[in-house]
């Protein structure tokens, strides 16, 4: 399930996959420049989840 999201975040130009050609294999994934434009939006999702959870207690 996760490698799926990897592919999918890839495929949509949120996130960059490198591969380093060594054994055993290495993979890297950074955000691109469109995946850094989220990040505000994300810690603010975070912010109200945390909101949230303090109003179900």
């Amino acid at each position: 399930m996760l490698t799926r999201q990897l592919r999918e975040l890839e495929a949509d130009g949120i996130v960059l996959c490198t591969v380093h050609p060594q054994a055993p294999p290495k993979v890297e994934y950074s955000l691109t420049e469109v995946g850094r434009s989220l990040e505000d939006i994300v810690h603010r999702l975070s912010e109200w989840g945390a909101w949230y959870r303090d109003q179900l207690r």
